[in-house]
């Protein structure tokens, strides 16, 4: 890693210690202190204390994620501490935080993204295939709607089949046998030095990743202007172009974290491409288009492709899946 430089510091309010807001899966601490890391190399006279909270999707492991809600799912327990001036700001996995945020709050820094690629994890036997040479009836693991959607769009022989726990929890349940493969962020992966255990990247062809993935936003209070400050030390310009159309695109369509969304953003110097899709849950019917334009047009960029899909038929595919998770 590149050595940093300690920030010059132009805060001139009272130093206080930062409280550092995280659920306590391993990954979200790894990630976490990776932030704390970073913003301790920038400002080594101020203290970073990270403090642990359970969230309501960590709790319950026994119901599939559309059937709970898709509101804060992983957040919400964050945000009140935060409210609450328990914790200073919170570190997500940016694919976790809903697109409008509770009143009083914003995201105020998005890191650099790691791969945002979804990832073919095998159960040995598989260890010869890749995705679309496994056999009929393969037993897919996955919580994520926009994954299954998407895959039972382009591989309807499968069987599908959700998972829920932590990385560990979901690895041991495939090296058993309860799975044939699983299908998850090469991010969380990566992050936790588990790269080993990527098998085959999954190609945008075949599934497009969720808004945010891969990325980590940092939310705080809108008014704590010492703490906005500090995080927008560590922010990744490029990034937040990025997933800021995303979050627009996926915030017009009003979809949440557990709808059949998928997008793609490829930045190439000031010019920003968004690709989006929205797939029926059957995998029987899938809409998708891009948009291109400059960087800092990211938000507008993600509206009219909303707009695209809806005028493609998204409207009608997204009123019935609403109409499915509430019945079910």
């Amino acid at each position: 890693m590149t050595s940093v430089q300690p920030a010059s510091s132009n805060i001139s309010s009272p130093v206080r210690t930062i409280r550092i807001g995280s659920r306590k899966s391993q990954l979200a601490l790894v990630q976490t202190y990776w932030v704390r890391e970073q913003l301790q190399q920038r400002f080594p006279d101020i203290s970073f204390e990270v403090h642990t909270m359970s969230t309501q999707g960590d709790n319950i492991l026994d119901v599939a994620l559309a059937k709970i809600g898709d509101k804060g799912l992983f957040t919400k327990e964050l945000e009140l501490g935060m409210l609450n001036q328990e914790i200073d700001f919170a570190v997500h996995s940016l694919k976790d935080l809903p697109t409008c945020l509770p009143e009083g709050l914003a995201l105020a820094a998005v890191t650099e993204r790691e791969n945002p690629a979804d990832a073919l994890v095998v159960h040995q036997k598989h260890k010869d295939k890749q995705i679309d040479t496994l056999p009929e009836g393969t037993v897919i693991g996955t919580s994520s709607l926009r994954r299954l959607a998407q895959l039972r769009y382009h591989f309807p022989h499968f069987t599908f089949k959700d998972v829920r726990g932590n990385l560990n929890t979901r690895l041991a349940k495939l090296d058993d046998g309860e799975y044939d493969v699983l299908i998850l962020a090469a991010a969380g992966l990566q992050r936790l030095g588990m790269s080993d255990r990527i098998h085959q990247i999954l190609p945008t062809e075949l599934s497009l990743y969720a808004v945010g993935q891969g990325a980590l936003g940092i939310e705080c209070r809108a008014d704590d202007l010492q703490v906005l400050s500090l995080l927008k030390a560590i922010e990744h310009i490029p990034t937040r172009d990025r997933v800021l159309a995303e979050r627009a695109f996926l915030r017009e369509l009003e979809g949440g974290c557990q709808v059949p969304i998928g997008v793609d953003t490829q930045l190439d110097e000031n010019t920003l491409t968004l690709t989006g899709l929205v797939a029926s849950v059957d995998g029987k019917r899938l809409v998708k288009d891009s948009v291109t334009g400059t960087a800092s047009e990211a938000e507008n960029l993600g509206i009219q492709l909303a707009h695209k899909l809806r005028q493609q038929g998204a409207t009608e595919i997204l009123a019935e899946i609403f109409q499915i998770v509430q019945r079910s």
